[in-house]
């Protein structure tokens, strides 16, 4: 019967989020650098300095480490200033925050300005994002705060009022008032959050919109968008949805370029309303509109329906005031919804729910949140196109429970939306990060508990996928499927791309999604007794070396079982090996020392020798290649063959571990591990001697054992992290 420590490796993530209940909502934000602002301020208040935040200081680094870095001449003559220095009389907000507030400075990042404006839309949803009652009078000790989402939690920034001036002016974004500074003390906030200025320089409007929310994007594309397009966003606009656009541009060099029409390419853009009006010379029809802004707070549309164009003067004067129309130099403007479809290329929809918006009906959505990895030469197995190496990938078990309430066309299906998130490639940029280009697949499975093998994915297709492999921060894609249970299978599009990732599950009804782990278990942690057949020719050749080498004690120690393992494993050639190292030797001797001597004697050697000829074909059959090596995937089946399954975060320790820079596991290596997981899991199994998965050690056990293997070299709770992260869980 297989041995199960079910409380042998912990995810300390998920202790970690228990003992933290709460944290990270909306009313218990996490504090982010572990700065509370109320501490904070009273403290500045009292001592009657102005706060001066040295985890985002009002140095070089903080703005940016390229173009904006110390080598760079836009820099020079940059002084970080307060409101105070600035102007007369700064304000925080002046007349409530509008669109017009936000204005772009030398920055790259509209994809941010438009998702600010879209947020001045929704006063509940902005007055989330920048708390009330911040002013440069009452309580003032130059400290401001700003509340985001990310990937899961909301985390509240504290900053000084400190912001980046050229000639007395702000360097990046601005108001249309001059004493006005909310928009850019957020824009520092979300500059901090992700370490400089710089890297906000390029994006995607659904990042800003989704921290602001914690919403969910849905993209249109508008070649392929429905025909309810119109009510679509109209209905998004009256339920606080945030929605931005663009017009893509095939040629790099062109990003950003105005068009003959007064449009930018390359640039992201805020739907700021949806309307409809009739001008007189229309009988009964209507004309359908929407108004856009353009976060430069300048540069605008020149076609029809623009501000000065002659449609204007079909209105009345009642429908001009109802579409609040004005011609203004601010960056807004109306344009046909028939001109928005042809001009634009992309739409993007930003749900604080992912509420069906071709319905008229408000859902209560569940949502189920996984935070996964993908780690180089283990679980990073790219797509499908790389069979060998997809199976190994994150799977997650998603359980659809009940089918919708209104199903179309009398099917019984559930409706959901995936969405998969990397984490922290932005921040990363200045350490040479970008965006890996990702997806997921879908497939159906039945009952299973355990990780999917290659062959299933051979034998089967998808259930459903997204729609494309994309390098965007998320991927997000609706579907429609039938009650029961599948695996969804996110992944980059190519192997062996590390980074983190949130996998967030949506659904109109219940369901469940958890991430499909192993249960670890050992099938052989006691070593059977030896076989009293006969001897082969390769037996008695080792018993002959091995009295030859242990002499009249007939016992040997690491450095007598090195030579013995060495003069019979080099005639092997097949394994291109050096031979077994010291301290392989010595973990061996550990392993297999029954009576605490430190050495083997002949019945202890010979259990040794048996699994390591068990352990030797395993590895030749997985070196079918005969390269002398087995690939860090392999090793994953490898392991499972000789009797051990664990989860991946045992899998991703042992990769790092044991695997060279090639993501290769040499012989040696591949004992060692072997001897290793077996000395763990014995060693726990003489521990629990209640047999529920879960012991306690006293100090004075923990340090003996820990004492007899740092003796022997063995790294049972202390090598290299190998188990002992994990292990740390062991003594309560």
């Amino acid at each position: 019967m297989p041995y199960t420590p079910s409380g042998f490796f912990c995810d300390r993530l998920i202790r970690e989020r228990e003992r933290r209940d709460g944290e990270g909502s909306l009313n218990k934000p996490v504090r982010f650098n572990g700065q509370d602002y109320n501490t904070l301020r009273q403290e500045y208040l009292q001592s009657k300095i102005l706060f001066e935040d040295e985890a985002f200081p009002a140095t070089v680094e903080s703005l940016g480490f390229k173009e904006l870095g110390h080598k760079s001449n836009k820099v020079k003559n940059i002084v970080w200033k307060r409101p105070k220095e600035i102007c007369e009389n700064p304000q925080f907000i002046v007349g409530g925050a509008s669109r017009t507030d936000i204005c772009q400075g030398d920055l790259g990042d509209c994809w941010l300005l438009a998702a600010i404006a879209c947020l001045t839309l929704n006063e509940k949803l902005l007055y989330r994002v920048v708390p009330q009652e911040q002013s440069f009078s009452e309580n003032y000790a130059g400290i401001f705060h700003f509340q985001f989402w990310r990937y899961g939690d909301w985390v509240d920034v504290v900053i000084d009022d400190r912001v980046p001036t050229f000639n007395n002016q702000l360097v990046f974004t601005k108001s249309a008032e001059r004493n006005e500074f909310w928009s850019a003390l957020l824009e520092k906030a979300y500059a901090k959050l992700h370490g400089s200025y710089e890297a906000l320089k390029g994006g995607n409007t659904t990042e800003a919109m989704e921290d602001f929310t914690g919403g969910v994007t849905e993209f249109y594309e508008m070649k392929e968008a429905p025909k309810e397009l119109y009510k679509i966003m109209k209905k998004a606009l009256q339920r606080g949805t945030l929605m931005g656009c663009s017009i893509d541009s095939l040629v790099p060099a062109r990003f950003e370029t105005r068009t003959v029409t007064g449009l930018v390419k390359g640039h992201a853009y805020s739907v700021t309303a949806v309307d409809e009006c009739k001008p007189s010379q229309h009988k009964d029809a209507k004309v359908r509109l929407v108004r856009l802004r353009n976060p430069w707070g300048q540069v605008e549309w020149n076609g029809p329906w623009s501000d000065n164009s002659k449609e204007w003067a079909t209105l009345s004067k009642t429908e001009k005031e109802k579409l609040q129309h004005q011609s203004a130099e601010d960056g807004e403007f109306w344009m046909s919804f028939e001109d928005f479809k042809k001009n634009y290329t992309k739409i993007e929809i930003c749900n604080l729910t992912p509420d069906a918006l071709e319905d008229d009906k408000i859902h209560k959505w569940t949502v189920s949140v996984n935070e996964g990895r993908w780690v180089r030469g283990c679980s990073a197995g790219g797509c499908r196109n790389y069979p060998d190496t997809f199976w190994t990938n994150p799977q997650y078990r998603l359980r659809l429970l009940e089918e919708d309430d209104d199903p179309d066309d009398n099917e019984v299906v559930c409706t959901f939306v995936v969405s998969l998130m990397q984490k922290n490639r932005r921040k990363e940029r200045k350490m040479g990060a970008n965006l890996f280009t990702i997806g997921f697949a879908i497939y159906e499975m039945h009952g299973n508990k355990q990780h999917m093998q290659k062959d299933f994915f051979l034998f089967n297709s998808s259930k459903a996928r997204s729609k494309s492999y994309i390098n965007l921060r998320e991927v997000t894609q609706r579907f429609r499927l039938s009650p029961g249970e599948y695996v969804i299978v996110p992944s980059t599009y190519e192997p062996h791309q590390e980074g983190e990732f949130i996998l967030r599950v949506f659904s109109e009804k219940r369901n469940t999604s958890e991430e499909i782990e192993n249960r670890i278990e050992a099938d052989h942690p006691v070593p059977a007794p030896a076989s009293a057949g006969e001897e082969s020719e390769e037996d008695q050749h080792f018993r002959t070396i091995f009295q030859e080498i242990a002499g009249d004690d007939m016992e040997i120690t690491a450095n007598e079982l090195r030579n013995v393992l060495n003069r019979v494993i080099t005639q092997h050639k097949d394994l291109n090996t050096e031979g077994f190292s010291l301290e392989s030797c010595r973990s061996m001797i550990a392993l297999m020392d029954m009576d605490g001597t430190g050495r083997l004697n002949l019945q202890e050697f010979r259990h040794l020798w048996n699994k390591i000829k068990q352990w030797q074909g395993i590895f030749k059959h997985y070196n079918a290649d005969q390269t002398g090596s087995i690939n860090s995937y392999e090793m994953r089946n490898a392991v499972n063959d000789a009797g051990f399954r664990l989860n991946n975060q045992l899998y991703d320790i042992i990769t790092m571990r044991y695997a060279n820079e090639n993501m290769n596991i040499d012989f040696d290596s591949f004992i060692s591990c072997l001897v290793r997981l077996e000395a763990m899991f014995r060693a726990f199994q003489a521990f629990d001697q209640d047999g529920d998965g879960t012991i306690r050690l006293s100090a004075l056990e923990r340090l003996s054992h820990a004492a007899y293997s740092s003796k022997h070299g063995s790294p049972c709770w202390r090598n290299s992290g190998f188990l002992g992260a994990s292990r740390q869980d062991f003594a309560s």
